[in-house]
């Protein structure tokens, strides 16, 4: 059995120990994070069943997967890495959800391009939760009239989506997002990655971001 197969039983046994132990029925869908590894690294998971990957460069994601999602209809792109408004429309070609919006303009322009193709994404707003100046992200307290915004705009959003602060313990910001989601009555979650998916799965959340915990170490570019 290859590699990456093995570390995703893995994670997907310890999320059930952990929702066993703490009654937590929630369904969890891992995104088995693909950026910048190869398609003969992702083949193996593929074949295996595994259904949601998540990329980070919509023009990366448009030269791996194009070909894959033509032929395996039932795979589920995500882009967990920021979306520039001037490549939506590449975007919503390739991918069925965005974790990553963040602004009124990408709302505008996500609005304007689903119109075109009769395609609507599964949208994910991202709170800046740590208010940290160099990471994108909706301030907590503009959260609920961005997101009534959105709603105005027919974008279908089903959650929301956060990167705590690295240097930090997450869980304090996953408890918060857990308050803010539940507030604006979303039911899906994006958080929790490899060091931290545990806490984040034990503060509701139903999407979690894995990439070295499943495929590796990423090579270092020099």
């Amino acid at each position: 059995m290859h590699q990456s197969i093995i570390n995703l039983n893995n994670i997907i046994s310890s999320i059930k120990t952990n929702q066993e132990k703490k009654n937590n029925n929630n369904n969890i869908k891992i995104i088995a994070v693909s950026k910048t590894f190869q398609i003969n690294n992702i083949n193996p998971l593929i074949e295996h069943g595994h259904k949601d990957y998540g990329e980070n460069k919509v023009q990366e994601a448009i030269e791996k997967w194009m070909d894959i999602k033509s032929k395996n209809k039932d795979i589920s792109l995500h882009l967990v890495g920021k979306l520039q408004s001037n490549k939506t429309k590449l975007a919503l070609k390739i991918f069925d959800y965005i974790h990553s919006l963040d602004n009124e303009k990408l709302a505008n322009k996500i609005s304007e391009e689903q119109k075109k193709i009769k395609k609507k994404p599964k949208l994910f707003i991202q709170v800046n939760i740590g208010n940290e100046d160099q990471k994108s992200g909706i301030d907590p307290h503009n959260l609920k009239s961005f997101y009534k915004y959105c709603l105005n705009k027919d974008l279908d959003i089903i959650g929301t989506m956060c990167l705590p602060p690295i240097s930090e313990d997450s869980e304090k910001y996953f408890m918060r997002m857990n308050y803010l989601n539940k507030d604006l009555g979303l039911s899906e979650l994006s958080m929790g990655m490899s060091a931290d998916y545990i806490p984040a799965i034990e503060n509701n959340s139903t999407y979690i971001r894995i990439g070295t915990k499943i495929f590796g170490q990423r090579e270092k570019k020099i």
